[in-house]
């Protein structure tokens, strides 16, 4: 089955544009301390919503250089009453490829100080602009890509658990205890999940690091998702529980826990795994939605959800397009999950195979 997922996966047109679309932005967070140019801690508050820097590659005498850039020169238009960034062309910095820059450790474990793309000290390579406090974007989206592509997983981890084994043991059993099951499930469904996420995020200590807020949420988004995941597995296995195979475990003595494990739960990895590639681009959202509203990541800890607020303002749509680059970098991450889900749920339909 698992090979059959991937090969129509990479035959499939658009599901292997979603994957390669996937696979280098998930390669990128991971190595986003060697590809960002700066460090997440880095700053320079005299260099405030810089636009993208100009990179040349023909020099003033119209011949082929190697790369290089200008730092910008802050100044102000009295007439205007705006801050302008001009090119300073009395000095080139010169763009370097694996070359020693600001230090950090690598994976979070290695020492290193080598960076994929940088400049010399003195120069200011801003590849997507910087934002309010002189921050890198492009460094910045990186660093908070790793944050809200990942939360989806981590609930995903606990929410899966807890719905295979609350709705196998619903279906199992049945009778009375399903019903209590069922009923105990669709009040936590009934709950408005968006809504409830907002009231707790709200009301959490002020003092919390953006770790544990980060944890926290993770919890939240899977106590609130399981309920009706519970519930169509719940569904799965009345329609199994009754199978020879299930009865000839039950006539040789097995537990039943081991029953629902073994037995019964398996018959649900299809739809299991559709669920999970279809629920994570909801978790991204979420997330993205809560730190977008001030309730999830803290500054100056980045999320691609609090990096698009700066951009929710008229002047820096208009003016400062860049802020944007990290919602467009959702709707692709959302739409890739989703033509992926999709692709696999065709091929683990059997109505859909005939």
């Amino acid at each position: 089955m698992f090979k059959e997922v991937i090969k129509k996966l990479w035959t499939d047109k658009f599901a292997r544009i979603a994957l390669i679309l996937l696979g280098i932005i998930y390669f990128s967070l991971i190595f986003a301390d060697f590809i960002a140019p700066y460090t997440k801690d880095f700053s320079d508050r005299q260099m405030a919503y810089v636009p993208p820097s100009k990179i040349f590659v023909i020099d003033e005498n119209y011949h082929i250089s190697k790369p290089y850039t200008y730092n910008y020169i802050r100044g102000f238009d009295g007439e205007n009453l705006k801050i302008t960034y001009n090119l300073d062309r009395s000095q080139k910095h010169y763009i370097k490829f694996f070359a020693k820059g600001q230090p950090y450790k690598f994976l979070g474990l290695i020492p290193m100080q080598h960076h994929f793309i940088t400049t010399d000290s003195a120069g200011r390579l801003y590849l997507l602009g910087t934002d309010i406090n002189g921050r890198d974007v492009f460094s910045r989206i990186l660093f908070g890509g790793r944050i809200s592509m990942t939360i989806g997983f981590l609930a995903l981890f606990v929410l899966f658990p807890i719905g295979l084994l609350y709705g196998g043991i619903s279906g199992y059993f049945g009778g009375v205890v399903d019903m209590l099951m069922m009923r105990f499930a669709e009040a936590v469904m009934s709950i408005p999940s968006f809504y409830l996420l907002i009231i707790l995020a709200s009301i959490l200590p002020s003092g919390m690091t953006s770790v544990q807020r980060f944890m926290l949420i993770v919890v939240i988004l899977a106590l609130i998702g399981w309920a009706g995941f519970a519930r169509v597995v719940r569904g799965m296995v009345l329609s199994v529980k009754n199978q020879e195979f299930v009865q000839a475990a039950q006539s040789i003595g097995a537990s039943k826990l081991r029953i629902i494990i073994k037995h019964i739960l398996p018959q649900t990895t299809s739809f299991v795994i559709v669920a999970m590639t279809l629920s994570v681009p909801s978790y991204i959202l979420s997330e993205s939605g809560l730190s977008f509203l001030g309730l999830g990541i803290q500054q100056p800890d980045a999320s691609w959800g609090n990096m698009l607020k700066e951009a929710q303002e008229y002047t820096n749509i208009i003016y400062r397009p860049w802020l944007l680059t990290p919602g467009f970098l959702i709707f692709i991450a959302v739409l890739a999950f989703n033509v992926i889900g999709d692709t696999i749920r065709d091929v683990l339909d059997p109505k859909s195979n005939k």
